[in-house]
């Protein structure tokens, strides 16, 4: 390597190639920390409202730290590709992986145009990071993809920093996460990637500086297992249905045993969103292709669990009903797949409204802020403009995201708004006892269909279990 190459840039200017939900956050959080950022995105409509101090999703918090930035002077967004790579000392890679349209496969397309059309226009020595959830050997083969066509050949390298954000907490997640995850495969990239996450680091935050390939594993592996987690209660819920047994008892139960712990097992409705589900079985199509499918078999088991869930909830609303659906309405209380966000993205609550709504029910869909998002998905649902507006004259109420406006409902108000007092907590959110102890009809997966001999002592673990 030259002496070049050796240079390191102690304050590095970043980009962000990618402004969604995963850009957006990564770019304002390191101006936030004190770096100058230019985010970049093929979409002008999205730079121009970024760049005007709109966020084009929702996420706590983030709308603030956005105006925070751009105040600071120290960000910066564009589609003008020639001026990020003429600005960047480290940019990062944050565009999407969905999933593909004829397999399992992550589709790799936006991943591949990325590194490819900026690596083609750098000059100078500098980093590619990528940030995206991508199959393992994807580092190893776009270091090889931009090494070729940049001007630069082997001068420019490439990096992997996995993301692990939670939707509804990005902010906190980004400007303290429990760990990064380095994966270089020199110590002048080890040197670049700490100089741009100094602040981070300088908090004390757990670093592991890993090879490519496995820090590409990472991310993955991390939400196969919190997907099996989640997927293994509602198996557990599953038997408990057929046995009369309490999920809720059960779970706490094994949330003492410190070898399991209570994060995540939480029984209900199960996973969603634009990760988890497109991850696991991104993960098992490419562990298929390295020969190793077997050794993650399970995670399409887990799968099945979680979608069997969606069909089950259906169950218990039309069993409430009487038996069928045809006419019945129903008040479906969330779309978004969980509470602050608006991501409707493989979301089981809107997936339960379809279902209904396939069966004949009148359905009415309420969530505080992806009502916009579900009508663009499902136009021919109705949506109201409020829970009360939902409720009223409901046959069946179904409790599908645990919004905490849903959670804190008074059942002696929901009881003179709606036709029959019928209630399925699909998310275990509720007071089951609270409610039938006011006349109401209540169900939830796992559950008794009467309230349980032992009742369940509620403390400071309810809110680890969420």
């Amino acid at each position: 390597m030259s002496t070049h190459a050796t240079q390191i840039a102690k304050h590095p200017k970043i980009t962000v190639i990618g402004t969604g939900y995963l850009g957006a956050t990564h770019a304002v959080c390191m101006a936030i920390l004190g770096f100058d950022v230019l985010g970049v995105d093929v979409d002008q409509k999205k730079i121009d409202a970024l760049a005007a101090g709109n966020v084009p999703f929702f996420e706590p918090g983030l709308p603030e730290k956005l105006r925070e930035a751009l105040d600071s002077g120290r960000l910066n967004f564009t589609t003008d590709l020639e001026r990020a790579a003429e600005f960047g000392d480290v940019h990062f890679i944050c565009v999407g992986t969905p999933q593909a349209p004829d397999s399992h496969a992550a589709d790799m397309t936006y991943v591949d145009s990325a590194f490819s059309e900026l690596a083609r226009r750098i000059t100078r020595k500098a980093l590619l990071v990528g940030k995206s959830t991508v199959p393992i050997g994807t580092a190893a083969r776009v270091t090889e993809l931009v090494q070729r066509i940049s001007p630069l050949g082997t001068e420019l390298e490439v990096a992997w920093n996995p993301e692990f954000l939670r939707e509804g907490f990005a902010v906190q997640d980004t400007l303290h996460p429990d760990r990064l995850v380095f994966g270089v495969a020199s110590l002048w990239a080890e040197h670049q990637l700490s100089a741009a996450f100094r602040p981070i680091l300088d908090q004390g935050t757990p670093v592991v500086m890993a090879d490519l390939a496995t820090s590409e594993l990472v991310k993955v592996a991390a939400n196969s297992f919190l997907a099996t987690k989640i997927s293994f209660i509602n198996a557990m819920a599953e038997v408990c249905e057929v046995t009369g047994a309490d999920v809720n008892l059960l779970a706490q139960a094994l949330s003492y045993d410190t070898r399991i712990g209570g994060r995540f097992l939480k029984p209900g409705l199960g996973f969603g969103g634009g990760c988890l589900p497109k991850d696991i079985r991104a993960f098992t199509h490419r562990a298929g292709e390295l020969g190793v499918g077997q050794a993650v078999a399970f995670l399409k088991e887990v799968d099945d669990i979680n979608n069997r869930r969606r069909v089950r909830t259906v169950d218990l609303i039309r069993e409430m009903a009487g038996g069928t659906l045809a006419g019945i309405r129903v008040a479906c209380l969330g779309a978004a797949f969980k509470p602050n966000s608006d991501d409707v993205r493989d979301a089981p609550a809107l997936d339960v409204a379809r279902m209904l709504y396939v069966e004949g029910a009148i359905v009415t869909v309420y969530d505080p802020e992806a009502n916009d998002n579900a009508h663009r998905l499902y136009p021919d649902l109705n949506y109201a403009e409020s829970m009360i507006a939902a409720v009223v004259g409901a046959d069946v109420v179904a409790l599908l995201t645990e919004w905490q406006q849903f959670r804190e409902a008074d059942p002696d108000d929901l009881s003179r708004l709606v036709s029959h007092k019928r209630i399925v907590d699909g998310r275990h959110a509720l007071d089951a006892d609270r409610y039938r102890a006011k006349g109401w009809q209540y169900r939830a997966l796992g559950r008794p269909a009467e309230s349980a001999t032992v009742a369940l002592a509620f403390d400071a673990r309810d809110e680890i279990l969420a």
